[in-house]
């Protein structure tokens, strides 16, 4: 039994971490193609990405981990009985409930992690990216002003163009920038410019050694002076108050909160631990596998069957914040349906799995006397 225990501990833990970092992987690859595509547009400036990636990394991480401790338990059980060591086991008096608690000695522990980052963990990162965004939001234009990109202001009076930065990203070099004002179109460019605040805490570049254009659309009017030094003040966004969004709400605060929103926010809060607790004991039978139908049809099925419970959850969250369901009532349909479908697997499972180490005995092709004696 022992054996038993250590050898499955150790399986699952080491196809966890593979899949936990399999995972992150995946999650970071599609989270940094997509803000790299809105930094290329100007919409964040090229300095924040690290900073939003990170926060929501640590969004997505109760999910990520849900999902790890739910696929180790199915492909290791299932390589298990791929390999014919379960049969072992059940020949030995193993029998699949026997299972239950060495799978939770493992997942229990990360159990408590995810319920750890649901609750308290993740409503901070929500808050920490909101602050950080209308931080952004709130910078002058030239923030986000990307070397060979040309960039709009906020107002859409002006577009910037800068050939290169400096080692420091402190100075630029070959600015280009047109403005509109008073229906007059004036266009600046300028060896280099650099950035400076003034003592009342307005921001200016300031250009040197360049020339400014100006002139009326459709006009053969046009004025050209040249200067030494040019200081052109910028623009900062005024970000207005936010109410704040309900993932950012602690969790304490949502307890006693009597708005429906509140309510399937804290029920969504709490979905995630008990959705695991619940997927690790249906991963268990579901890693059954019929030696007569293909090898990757369960781990198709427990795909299915994942999709389905996530879904299910968001549609009751949905009808809890459209009061169309009592908040006591809340998610707990959802998860009830998928413990009885795990008791009614665990109930077939312990039905057919008796049957299976004599299936596999028959077969085996038996062999002669005469073909033995050769054999040996």
């Amino acid at each position: 039994m022992k054996i038993f225990k250590k050898s499955l501990s150790h399986e699952l833990i080491f196809t966890a971490t593979a899949l936990f970092l399999i995972l992150i992987g995946i999650v970071v690859a599609q989270r940094a193609g997509f803000l790299v595509g809105k930094a290329a547009k100007g919409w964040i400036p090229n300095d924040a990405l690290m900073t939003i990636l990170g926060f929501n990394l640590i969004r997505f991480l109760p999910a990520l981990l849900s999902l790890t401790i739910f696929l180790a338990v199915l492909l290791t059980l299932t390589r298990w009985y791929r390999d014919s060591e379960m049969v072992i086991w059940l020949t030995s008096g193993l029998g699949i409930t026997k299972w239950i608690r060495p799978v939770l000695n493992f997942a229990v522990p990360v159990i408590i992690i995810i319920t750890a980052l649901s609750f308290f963990v993740m409503p901070w990162a929500n808050q920490k990216v909101t602050d950080y965004e209308n931080q952004l939001k709130a910078r002058d234009e030239s923030s986000s002003i990307s070397p060979g990109v040309f960039k709009e202001s906020n107002n859409g009076e002006r577009v910037y163009f800068v050939e290169s930065f400096d080692e420091l990203g402190n100075v630029v070099k070959n600015v280009f920038i047109q403005s509109t004002q008073h229906q007059k179109t004036g266009i600046i460019v300028a060896r280099k410019g650099s950035r400076y605040t003034a003592e009342n805490d307005d921001r200016f570049i300031l250009l040197e050694n360049g020339r400014r254009y100006q002139g009326k659309p459709n006009s053969a009017e046009m004025s050209s002076t040249e200067f030494e030094r040019y200081a052109l003040r910028l623009e900062t966004k005024e970000v207005a108050t936010q109410v704040a969004k309900t993932e950012t709400i602690p969790s304490i605060s949502l307890i006693s909160s009597e708005n429906p929103r509140d309510k399937a926010e804290f029920q969504s809060r709490l979905a995630i631990p008990v959705s695991a607790f619940i997927l690790v004991l249906l991963a268990i039978p579901l890693s059954f596998v019929d030696p007569r139908a293909g090898r990757s049809l369960n781990v198709m099925l427990a795909v299915f069957i994942f999709i389905i419970y996530n879904n299910m959850l968001n549609i009751f969250e949905a009808w809890i914040t459209q009061s169309k369901i009592h908040p006591l009532i809340g998610l707990w349909p959802a998860h009830g349906l998928f413990a009885l479908l795990a008791i009614y697997l665990f109930y077939r499972r312990n039905y057919l799995l008796p049957i299976l180490p004599v299936a596999i005995t028959r077969l085996i092709p038996r062999r002669s006397a005469s073909e033995l004696k050769k054999l040996s």
